[in-house]
Order: C-alpha cells, then structure tokens, then sequence
C-alpha cells in the first residue's frame, strides 16, 4: 500500500472507493491505519492496512462522474448554453434583442479538498458560471472567509471540504462528534455577519454525514447532510448552477434545486432562494 493508491474497504463490501492520503500507527494495537479520502464522496475515513484491497483504474475521472452524474452535467451543460429553455418561463422583450447578453451569478468556493475544487472549477468553467476557488483547511475556513468575501464580493458562497460522523454510538446532535461540522459552522457564522441577507449571500455549506440543521441554522441557505449519508463531490456545484442561472426576480422552489443534486433530499437540503441571473445589454465592446 502507498500514498496515492485507490482502494476499497473489505469489511463494508467494497462499497466505496478511496485515495490513501497518509499512513499513522493505532497506539493501542500498533496496526497500521491507512488515512483514506472518497474518490466521488465527500468523506475522510481510516483503515487498517489489511482491510483493504487495491483497486486498479485507468481514470479516476470515470469513478467520480458515472453514469448517472454525467447525465446531470450533461443536462446541466445544454442547460447553460441555452438559458431561455432552462428559464422555463416569460422572458423580456429585449432577450431576443441579439445585443443582450446574461450574467449568472458570481461564486465563491471555499474547499477543504484541492483536487475536489480543481474538478469544481473546470465544471464551473463549462457551465459558464463566473467562479473564484480557494483551498484551505476546513479548520482555517472561518478566520480567511471575511477577507476573502471583501476582496471577492461574490452572490454566491460555497462552504465545504470534508466531513463524517466520528463515532457511531455517539449523538448526531452533539457537534463534537463530527469531523468538520463545527468548522463549517464558523464559517457560515462569519459569513452571516459579513452579509446577513440570505438573498444578498447565497451559501452552501456542508459535505458528507455533516450536522446538516446546524449548519442551516447558522445561517446557510442549503446545506448537507438531511439524512447523514455520503454527498457527491459534485453535489454543491449542482446546487450552484440551478440559483447561479435562474432568474432574479425568481424564487426557486426547493425541489427544483435538490433534485438538481446526485444524493437528492437525504445528501442535500435548505430553504427558499432567489435566482441570481440578470440579462444585460447592451453587450461590453472590447477595442
């Protein structure tokens, strides 16, 4: 086993697959525990050594975006280059107007993961949603988002990395027994208090298993996890893309932006939300 490999875990019937990210030693039994990051899930976990079995793939790309995902992006994509379809509803007068030009709404995302956000911004890139990503440690979230948000201004925040509930036999309610939850949290906390409009700064925050009413209660808009499962790398970006390019004078109904999302109303949830887009004209002229 080595840094990098992607494996599986033999006591849960190989039901995910995972990157070893780093090695330590259990102090109780000197066994070796292989430190492990979802392939497609946003989930850290760890692992003995012998539990696990290597699995061999060509591109990782296939394992984070199957079949069922594809057809989403895919949707997501015809979607973005044809925004009067996607709209579904009246247009102003002025749209068939072929100097009229539309503005999604502008993202910031904050990831605890460099590969997760790297995939985000390329996805971000092909829908045509203007977007700024920042990696940095779910821990440090909070003390640069206040920061960030004044030099970025964006409509949109995007709050998340990695999570997981720590212990089984401990309480969902009690924050502690959560990687990250507390950490996004904060986050969310600062970003309120930057912004306290929940139309102004539209957030997401959360990732796998994460203490999804405590997060919505800080102040998120949507959030993961409803039902404490495993979210798709994917899942906040799909979320963004539905607020990001409907309509300003829209509020979207909360079914339409879940089942926009892999994991549905388990992995995601949240409350009412205006749309983001705004048609312009005339178009900017570059001399």
């Amino acid at each position: 086993m080595n840094i990098g490999d992607i494996v599986t875990r033999k006591s849960y019937k190989k039901d995910m697959m995972f990157k070893i990210i780093d090695f330590t030693i259990d102090e109780k039994s000197n066994e070796q525990i292989a430190i492990l990051k979802g392939v497609a899930y946003r989930v850290m976990a760890d692992a003995r050594v012998d539990d696990l079995e290597v699995v061999e793939i060509d591109n990782i790309n296939q394992v984070l975006i199957d079949s069922s995902v594809e057809n989403l992006l895919s949707r997501s994509v015809r979607n973005a280059k044809d925004r009067e379809k996607k709209m579904n509803r009246a247009q102003p007068k002025a749209q068939t107007n072929t100097n009229i030009y539309g503005m999604p709404g502008k993202v910031l995302h904050l990831d605890g993961d460099k590969e997760y956000l790297k995939i985000c911004l390329d996805v971000y890139t092909e829908l045509g949603i203007p977007a700024v990503g920042v990696a940095i440690p779910e821990a440090n979230q909070h003390k640069e988002i206040v920061k960030l948000l004044e030099k970025h201004n964006p409509d949109i925040l995007v709050i998340t990395g990695h999570d997981a509930i720590t212990s089984k036999k401990g309480s969902l309610a009690d924050l502690n027994n959560y990687r990250n939850s507390i950490n996004f949290i904060k986050a969310v906390k600062q970003a309120r208090k930057w912004q306290y409009n929940m139309d102004n700064l539209v957030i997401f925050a959360g990732a796998c298993q994460s203490n999804y009413e405590q997060i919505i209660r800080a102040g998120a808009n949507f959030a993961s996890s409803p039902g404490r499962i495993m979210i798709h790398a994917l899942d906040p970006v799909f979320v963004v893309e539905k607020i990001a390019c409907s309509r300003i004078d829209t509020i979207i109904p909360i079914e339409e932006v879940i089942e926009q999302t892999v994991t549905g109303v388990k992995g995601v949830g949240g409350s009412e939300t205006r749309g983001k887009f705004r048609w312009a004209m005339p178009k900017p002229t570059i001399y």
